[in-house]
């Protein structure tokens, strides 16, 4: 009985959820689960990264309006739901030593107060699942760390109703599962790197690979791979709604997508809680969940 199952993804910023299990999360639209993006920062302060919208004064000066218009639009294509936190974005500090974090950011948020935002959406929506990031945030950007630390707050507090009462954060309830998403894994990006040379392409992801290897990065466990190739399209042109942030004609576009479809066809995720029983690998976020919904 699928239209009991429900989703919840929390994302840092607007674009995250189209570059982060899209596929996934639009394939569980289509099989009829009750799919909310939980966004946490409007994203006002992040770069305009399309070499093709950059100087634009209107862009510029109105970029949280313009942010929310492209969610509006990558949330109609995806097929989700979608409601915003309302914290303001940290940027992402760059220099040696870094700068200081701008005052009133969600980084910089107390994590309990802040989690108690997220605690009303999870008992409002009710999910089974829960995806986020890890304590690395994907990447290290100061809003990514924080939707991990508020969302392993909120997995708990949800059901706590000493920390967040009733009469202010609703019914308690208890979410089954929690993953971080790890679709930048580095079995993929070496699969998908290697077909493209094997094909006589020139690869996206040479740059990608040396940086893993100078960074050192932890691997992390892939205990559950989504098919959801089906969907590759609809996640690109969600993701292309984010136009101030991608560039079509950019890296994230270089593999043709026959080629994805046959090398690579899911998503990964890290099972980080389950209260319920499941058998891994997993092919299935609702694995355990499924059968008694």
């Amino acid at each position: 009985m699928t239209d009991q199952l429900r989703l919840m993804a929390v994302h840092a910023h607007p674009d995250d959820e189209s570059s982060k299990g899209a596929a996934t999360m639009a394939k569980y639209v289509s099989d009829g689960v009750d799919v909310l993006v939980v966004t946490c920062t409007g994203g006002e302060r992040g770069s305009i990264l399309n070499p093709k919208l950059q100087g634009d004064a209107y862009i510029e000066e109105h970029i949280h309006e313009v942010r929310k218009k492209e969610m509006d639009e990558a949330r109609e294509i995806l097929g989700v739901k979608q409601e915003w936190l309302g914290f303001v974005d940290s940027g992402l500090p760059e220099g040696d030593p870094l700068p200081p974090l701008p005052e009133g950011c969600f980084a910089l948020e107390d994590v309990d107060k802040a989690a108690g935002e997220l605690v009303r959406k999870i008992r409002a929506f009710r999910p089974q699942v829960i995806t986020t990031y890890d304590e690395n945030g994907g990447y290290p950007h100061p809003d990514h760390i924080m939707t991990h630390k508020i969302s392993m707050v909120a997995f708990e507090g949800a059901a706590d109703t000493e920390k967040y009462p009733e009469a202010e954060f609703g019914p308690a309830y208890q979410p089954q599962k929690l993953y971080y998403n790890q679709g930048f894994n580095r079995p993929r990006t070496e699969a998908l790197h290697q077909a493209m040379l094997d094909n006589g392409l020139e690869s996206p992801y040479g740059d990608w690979l040396k940086r893993w290897k100078e960074f050192e990065r932890v691997e992390r466990t892939l205990t559950t791979h989504v098919p959801c190739a089906d969907f590759f399209e609809i996640r690109d042109k969600a993701l292309i709604a984010h136009a101030t942030q991608i560039d079509p004609d950019g890296g994230w576009f270089k593999v043709p997508m026959e080629l994805q479809k046959k090398v690579w066809p899911t998503e990964e995720y890290e099972l980080a809680k389950s209260l319920v029983d499941t058998s891994l690998p997993e092919d299935d976020l609702f694995a355990g969940i499924r059968d008694n919904a």
